[in-house]
């Protein structure tokens, strides 16, 4: 029986590690291209590129492992009946429950890994996503500054840029700065590029005119320029510090904010985080069991299981479906979380009670031998 344990669990886990590494590839390769724009037209080192895009495969992972769980076990499941082992295996006294142990133990390997994503790395992985890309905002100019468009980078600093060169260097730029808002600058230069140094963003000009007015009596001072540096470092609107979302949150920083002296939005916000994470890595579990309820119970059929794979598979997609919407439902109000449980724990619970009695012993006459 360990024997058949081992053999049947080890081309679960495999077939599941490789779905799950197809999928959550092919998913992080597409997200991952949204990103080359930073550092072809934005100037931004290939080092950033490659710390965001590992940082926001977690979150991929966190979906794609429970499709890889139900994948491998209806494909290890449905080629051992193709090929008549579990036939043989069931004539020979083999329990279903005893069939299904290799699915079990690979729905809770995944699902122990799912809450080690949940309850620790996701959070961590949101948290240096978001911190980078404030970091991206607030410092690196060059991100901000799009050309075609009028960039406000602050409420008193705008910047329009015609386009970029080869290089990524600026061209055609017009500056209106009002941070000293009794004398507003209106800038024009041919060319231009943002540096980033210990001070700050400052955006080097070059082959230009500046322009300044003085509000109290009118006068205005042309200067032109062959190199004129600008600031961007100090904009007066640009926080240091940002707030953080729920779902960056680590886990003990949610229970202990989610008091009744907290407001009420943002404690149901945390309830619901909070549930999330603990009902999400249940679907390893159920999802795993789905296609054995479906392949293992009753009688098997040699001209295939094709029937058997569509249920489970309509079966898979309607949880999915409905988890989705609870966890939308249930962020408008808290009354829809035990639903979200509900969805998870009852298809698990029955398929178990489906395939113990399956197993029972006036069940096991009529199972052991295939169907015409």
């Amino acid at each position: 029986m360990k024997g058949l344990t081992r053999y049947m669990l080890r081309q679960t886990l495999l077939v599941m590690v490789s779905v799950c590494l197809i999928f959550s590839s092919a998913v992080w390769l597409i997200q991952a291209l949204r990103l080359i724009d930073l550092i072809v037209n934005r100037g931004l080192s290939l080092g950033i590129f490659l710390h965001l895009a590992i940082l926001i495969l977690p979150r991929f992972v966190n979906v794609v492992l429970p499709i890889a769980v139900f994948a491998s076990v209806q494909f290890v499941y449905n080629k051992l009946i193709n090929e008549s082992e579990l036939v043989v295996m069931r004539a020979a006294g083999v329990s279903p429950m005893s069939l299904a142990r290799p699915a079990l133990i690979t729905g809770a390997v995944a699902t122990v890994f799912l809450y080690s994503l949940s309850i620790y790395f996701l959070p961590a992985a949101n948290r240096a996503f978001k911190d980078l890309q404030f970091e991206i905002r607030n410092r690196f100019a060059s991100v901000l500054i799009q050309d075609g468009v009028f960039n406000t980078i602050s409420d008193k600093l705008m910047v329009y840029v015609q386009s970029r060169d080869t290089n990524g260097d600026l061209v055609s730029l017009l500056i209106y700065d009002d941070r000293q808002s009794d004398k507003p600058v209106t800038v024009f230069a041919e060319r231009g590029a943002v540096a980033n140094t210990a001070d700050g963003p400052r955006l080097l000009l070059v082959q230009g005119t500046r322009q300044q007015r003085d509000i109290s009596n009118g006068h205005l001072s042309v200067l032109n320029f062959d190199k004129y540096t600008l600031e961007l470092g100090a904009l007066s609107d640009v926080p240091g510090t940002r707030d953080r979302q729920v779902d960056e949150r680590y886990t003990t920083e949610l229970l202990a904010n989610m008091g009744p002296e907290q407001e009420p939005d943002w404690r149901r916000a945390v309830i619901v985080e909070l549930n999330m994470r603990l009902a999400s890595p249940l679907a390893a579990l159920t999802l795993g069991l789905l296609p054995l309820t479906c392949l293992l119970i009753g009688e098997f059929n040699r001209r295939g299981q094709s029937r058997r794979v569509l249920l489970g598979v309509a079966l898979a997609f309607g949880i999915e479906v409905i988890d989705i919407a609870l966890r939308n439902l249930s962020a408008r109000s808290v009354v829809f979380i035990p639903l979200i449980y509900a969805n998870m724990i009852l298809p698990l619970l029955i398929s178990l009670w489906l395939l113990w009695r399956e197993g029972a012993p006036q069940s096991r006459q009529h199972a052991a031998l295939p169907a015409e």
